[in-house]
């Protein structure tokens, strides 16, 4: 069963750019993954220190490994420093 998530992250007003930049380089590794569906970083038009994850996992063990991967434990170690508050996960599910 696929695996739907938006990931809401909002930055420290001084850490925009910085915290930018690392959730590109997300990005770019996210996606050589074999269970990466989609995963996609949006920014607020509104309010430019809030960022969204857009993904698509192919299962949950796609997930798992993603989450244990050396780049996503390395950006949680200094997520704390860039971030104001703590990522908001919503695993959802399309409304058909």
């Amino acid at each position: 069963m696929k695996i739907h998530l938006t990931v809401l992250l909002k930055s420290k007003a001084e850490n925009i750019e910085e915290l930018k930049s690392k959730l590109k380089e997300l990005v770019i590794q996210s996606n050589k993954e074999v269970a990466c569906l989609q995963y996609d970083l949006h920014q607020s038009k509104k309010d430019p220190s809030v960022f969204i994850f857009h993904e698509i996992w192919e299962d949950q063990d796609g997930l798992d490994i993603h989450n244990n991967q050396s780049y996503i434990r390395d950006f949680f170690a200094i997520s704390k420093t860039l971030l104001q508050d703590t990522p908001i996960v919503h695993s959802t599910s399309r409304v058909e």
